[in-house]
């Protein structure tokens, strides 16, 4: 929850161009993230809510700021647009997926990880590089805002593609539970 209330004053700090504030609040939510992972597998406190709400706070904290940054000419919109695609396109089909079948596993891939943790790095670079323009943090900016756009699009290949795999394993999983055996 701590996370979703940083997100509007980030985004304001961005908008009006404080850069240093947008930053110090970006690592402050990256904080308290990791300490709400780190006590809630310490002390067993693993909630359905929290897996679900955990997720959305990542996206919306991400989107907002790839959003924001975008807006202020800070990043390219080609790479936002491409963030968007993806998170919207695995949105729309895990809940229809949800909605008309009994696939209930939509945990990311290791490739989802990985877009993730480089989408906060580059988001970081960006902040930084508007702080603390060094050259080697502006370069840093650089091959992240390209990672980010090759993980990216990496990323939302790989779910489209091992889906229908994904699909047919819990399939397999539900005959076998329900005790129907299929001809083959």
């Amino acid at each position: 929850m701590l996370r979703l209330i940083f997100v509007p004053f980030i985004v304001s700090a961005v908008i009006d161009s404080n850069y240093g504030t947008a930053l110090i609040l970006f690592v402050l939510a990256g904080i308290s993230d990791g300490l709400d992972g780190l006590l809630a597998r310490a002390l067993k406190q693993r909630t359905r809510l929290g897996e679900y709400l955990d997720p959305i706070a990542d996206k919306l904290l991400l989107s907002s700021l790839f959003f924001s940054l975008s807006i202020m000419h800070k990043i390219p919109w080609r790479i936002t647009v491409l963030v968007f695609s993806r998170d919207i396109g695995i949105l729309v089909v895990a809940s229809v997926l949800y909605a008309t079948t009994s696939l209930r596993d939509f945990r990311p891939s290791i490739f989802g990880k990985a877009n993730t943790v480089t989408q906060i790095a580059t988001l970081a670079l960006v902040l930084l590089a508007e702080v603390y323009p060094a050259v080697w943090v502006v370069n840093l900016r650089q091959l992240g805002l390209w990672l980010t756009f090759a993980i990216t699009l990496v990323s939302w290949l790989h779910y489209t593609l091992t889906l229908p795999q994904r699909m047919r394993a819990n399939n397999a999983r539900m005959s076998e539970g329900s005790g129907t055996k299929t001809s083959g």
